[in-house]
């Protein structure tokens, strides 16, 4: 067993430990609020080059680190990353995002899906994750990432990102069977990938799900919860001791159904009043969250009146603090540096 004081922050609060504070990232910590991420985006345009050349992408997961000093340092990449290796060709244009041509919308498509094999379709992934691990040692808990089966799967089946998820529902409601065929080897492939990242050095690793708050309950018990389950179960068997996290957008509605994947850490969006996420979930779910993003286009008073409120209505232990979703394009970087230096003294203000 590491000792403690070798053991990241972050990374002894998803264990359990409690600690003076919560340990504090963001998602999207990397990326077009930073002039220096601007910058080399200029210089390289393609996104799936930033995040599948391994220089550009451990350069870019560094910006934030070098910049701010997180407590978690997530890899840049995406969720579509391992599409490709299972057959599902993808692109993401700057301005337009995805796009997945030809969609997937039959059995037969279902059917030729390939095994998934990390190390042959994604040799970048380890160096990236290897090399985050050497660069802030134990200073700092490095994070992997996932798409949840569902997500990936709406992706897919739209062919691009959408606002009433038509074509996936349609497929859920008339089709049910072709979806849950594919929702399955999404599963598969995903818990795959999850311990591929680990075995190359996350220390933590957080499954997006973000379209499935679109669903109904009854529906993400259906379409959702089972997948995700599937997913987490595959992962504790053979990585017992990685935490894992689960994040969806929109995720009122389903909240303690997030709290039933399996999952250590539910991450909760700012639509749901922190004091009511963790009753709802029970003293033993750990929890991340959840400040509204258009909190750091505030003052500065504002931002530490805010993350303080949010600390104390989590309660001591089981809390990482975070966004309750992406940093916005535009917020100051001033301001994001401010949240992270007011987050890392909390401990003075909440005696």
């Amino acid at each position: 067993m590491t000792d403690l004081l070798e053991t990241p922050y972050l990374l002894r609060v998803a264990r359990g430990e409690i600690v003076k504070r919560p340990p504090v990232w963001m998602m999207r910590q990397a990326g077009r609020y930073m002039k220096i991420y601007r910058d080399l985006r200029d210089k390289y345009p393609s996104f799936r080059e930033r995040s599948e050349n391994p220089d550009l992408a451990i350069e870019i997961s560094l910006q934030p680190w070098r910049a701010f000093q997180p407590d978690g340092v997530i890899m840049f990449s995406d969720i579509l990353t391992p599409l490709p290796g299972i057959g599902i060709p993808f692109d993401i244009i700057e301005s337009r995002g995805p796009i997945i041509d030809p969609p997937i919308r039959t059995q037969e498509q279902v059917d030729r899906l390939t095994p998934f094999d990390p190390e042959a379709s994604l040799p970048f992934i380890k160096t990236i994750l290897k090399t985050l691990r050497q660069e802030v040692g134990n200073q700092s808990t490095v994070l992997g990432f996932v798409g949840s089966p569902w997500t990936l799967a709406a992706y897919a089946i739209e062919g691009k990102s959408s606002k009433d998820y038509k074509v996936i529902k349609q497929m859920a409601f008339s089709e049910p069977s072709v979806l849950h065929s594919f929702l399955s080897k999404l599963a598969e492939a995903i818990a795959t990938y999850v311990r591929y990242q680990i075995d190359c050095g996350a220390q933590v690793v957080q499954l997006f799900d973000s379209w499935a708050g679109q669903l109904s309950p009854q529906d993400y018990d259906t379409f959702a919860l089972p997948y995700q389950q599937q997913v987490v179960k595959a992962v504790k068997a053979t990585h017992p001791d990685t935490p894992l996290i689960l994040y969806i957008s929109g995720s009122a509605g389903v909240l303690e159904r997030m709290g039933q994947s399996g999952v250590d850490i539910v991450s909760v969006d700012w639509t749901v009043d922190m004091a009511d996420a963790r009753k709802r979930l029970g003293p033993t779910m750990k929890v991340q969250g959840n400040i509204d993003p258009g909190v750091l286009l505030g003052s500065h008073d504002f931002i530490k009146e805010r993350i303080l409120d949010t600390i104390r209505k989590a309660g001591q232990g089981g809390h990482i603090l975070n966004l309750g979703h992406g940093v916005l394009v535009g917020t100051p970087e001033e301001n994001v540096r401010h949240f992270f230096a007011t987050a890392k003294q909390a401990d003075q203000w909440l005696d």
